[in-house]
């Protein structure tokens, strides 16, 4: 999607000429936030509802990573910047990248304050990651409004590190908000397209029978080996009883002709795979977990283990409690089939995901920073 004012349809990388690309009296508002999906997704959510009414024009900054290609996709204008991330564990090289981090860390923060001094946006929003860091701290000593959004249940490192600097960070938790300066309970921004299809639209869109029972699977944006070696151990088990729709991720692509087995590197309408499933397979970042909620979807949650702070077993857990999904400890996929049987068996999780309702964010934000904008 382009935003109605440009003149010029290209998508940029580095320091565009921006003086035939905007229109002048238009307000800007600059996008920050990347390393995974979950980081850039709810930012989409936030950009497409402000290009759709024409109110402002959007730009990005982040770097060369998944980002980069998910902004690229909207011809979104975009500035490529070199930020250090601090890496957790990783014994002697992870200990030789974290001691350059203080000096590669003022050099992106010159660079990030050149961007914004090209963009000229009125409001920074960011959705953490450590590309987001140096962007705030640049934007800040601009005086340029800062607005940043934490997805997970436990603030991030990011957003921890930025949230004195900000006038708000958005939470998607309630109990979130309470935890951190400048904390706002907003709820998640989600994207409206997931909701465009009913499932007998998007079964025949993508030719799969409508009166299968469907298991949709996917590990996130880079997919996950773990998740996806344990449903190609069980693939017979699976397809037996199942349709399997597979995301496998970029890369993992294997070649095969299992009868009701459908794989795929990735999905770029989601909406539409979501719609086509009774239960979901994934890793358990909050972005997805949200999405799922909000399309009632009874979910199998395989939380990410290692080195994370453990924010996605929080995540998890807390729905769990609720009793709005399924868990499944990564140490245990080799019981894959029975937790998916379980879960498609589990009448008081449907009933349980029917009953709630689930508050979009995208208003709750979008209304504070239209009253910035206004200033």
């Amino acid at each position: 999607m382009i935003s109605p004012s440009f003149d010029k349809r290209e998508f940029f990388y580095g320091i565009p000429d921006l003086s035939t690309v905007y229109n002048n009296t238009m307000k800007k508002i600059l996008f920050t936030g990347g390393g995974s999906a979950g980081h850039v997704i709810p930012n989409i959510a936030l950009m497409e509802e402000l290009l759709s009414t024409g109110e402002a024009d959007v730009c990005y900054m982040g770097t060369d990573g998944i980002e980069k290609s998910i902004v690229g996709e909207r011809k979104i204008p975009y500035y490529t910047l070199r930020c250090p991330k601090l890496v957790r564990g990783g014994g002697w090289k992870g200990l030789k990248n974290n001691v350059k981090i203080p000096f590669a860390f003022i050099k992106a923060v010159k660079q990030a304050e050149q961007g914004l001094k090209t963009f000229a946006p009125d409001v920074v929003f960011s959705k953490g990651g450590y590309v987001a860091l140096p962007v705030i701290f640049a934007a800040r000593k601009l005086k340029i409004p800062c607005f940043a959004h934490e997805s997970d249940f436990s603030v991030g490192l990011s957003n921890r590190l930025t949230a004195r600097k900000c006038e708000y960070l958005f939470t998607s938790f309630p109990e979130t908000a309470d935890t951190v300066p400048n904390g706002k309970y907003s709820g998640a921004p989600l994207r409206k397209s997931l909701l465009s299809y009913t499932k007998t639209e998007a079964r025949k869109a993508m030719d799969i029978p409508l009166s299968a029972k469907v298991l949709l699977v996917f590990g996130g944006g880079s997919g996950s080996k773990s998740i996806n070696d344990a449903v190609k151990k069980h693939l017979k088990t699976l397809t037996e009883r199942y349709f399997v729709l597979h995301v496998v991720g970029k890369g993992n692509l294997v070649q095969n002709k299992v009868k009701n087995y459908r794989q795929t590197e990735f999905i770029t309408d989601m909406g539409m795979a979501y719609a086509c499933a009774d239960v979901v397979l994934s890793r358990a970042g909050a972005g997805t977990i949200f999405e799922l909620l909000a399309l009632k979807k009874a979910a199998l949650l395989v939380p990410l283990e290692g080195q994370t702070r453990g924010d996605q077993k929080q995540n998890a857990e807390y729905f769990h409690r609720k009793g709005l999904c399924n868990i499944l400890p990564q140490s245990q996929l080799d019981s894959l089939p029975q937790f998916i049987e379980h879960t498609f068996a589990d009448e008081q999780l449907h009933a349980n995901l029917t009953e709630q309702n689930l508050a979009y964010g995208n208003e709750n934000i979008l209304r504070v920073l239209r009253q910035y904008l206004k200033k």
